[in-house]
């Protein structure tokens, strides 16, 4: 049994759908639902969706100039998980979602007292949902970025919908979640909140 599973824990999923609110979204679907997964887990948060907020293109913490980025990564610092959600387009995460990385990038320069990353001991995992082959490559692209500035991810660590192909249904319009995906997101919730209880009672050690 896992003696840490009482630590609590919090998360943010940033939604990369290119489409702003009020606007329905099978990206921040598919992101409520991992949420709701991660609550099962004792792990509280809040979904954001990128569009709605000016967040500038760089690789630094602030580009100034009313950029909305600095108090959203002010939510991921205070969490322990990152949520990635993101549409698959012509094979690729969404630009919303490489713009996160890119910002994300940041991090690299952004040390504590030790000399670690401030990302280290935060754990990620993605979310995919598309009407198109892709989640796989989708998965792998966003995982290397991630752990690049200094995410860790579990095993499991994505849960994706993808439709079939030249089709016109998205993953809002199903009836119902399929069982699969409802699976794949339950054991996303479950290894990536055993991670993160685990490295918050253990961090990395100092360089």
């Amino acid at each position: 049994m896992d003696p840490n599973r009482n630590t609590p824990l919090r998360a943010v999923a940033l939604v990369c759908t290119l489409t702003p609110s009020p606007s329905p979204s099978s990206s921040q679907l598919l992101a409520e639902q991992t949420m709701a997964a991660l609550a099962d887990h004792g792990v509280t948060g809040k979904t954001i969706r990128i569009a709605d907020h000016d967040v500038k293109p760089g690789v630094k913490t602030d580009m100034g100039d009313g950029d909305a980025w600095p108090e959203i990564r002010d939510t991921i610092l205070g969490c322990d998980i990152l949520i990635l959600s993101t549409p698959i387009w012509l094979g690729h995460p969404s630009s919303i979602a490489q713009r996160v990385l890119e910002r994300l990038d940041a991090e690299i320069s952004e040390t504590d007292d030790e000399e670690r990353l401030l990302t280290y001991g935060k754990v990620a995992a993605v979310c995919v949902v598309g009407n198109e082959d892709g989640a796989h490559k989708v998965g792998a692209d966003l995982f290397q970025g991630l752990n690049d500035v200094g995410f860790s991810l579990a095993p499991n660590a994505v849960t994706y919908w993808v439709g079939e192909a030249m089709q016109g249904t998205d993953y809002q319009d199903l009836e119902k979640t399929p069982e699969k995906t409802a699976a794949t997101t339950a054991t996303l919730a479950a290894n990536t909140t055993h991670l993160a209880r685990h490295l918050k009672a253990a961090p990395y050690p100092a360089r």
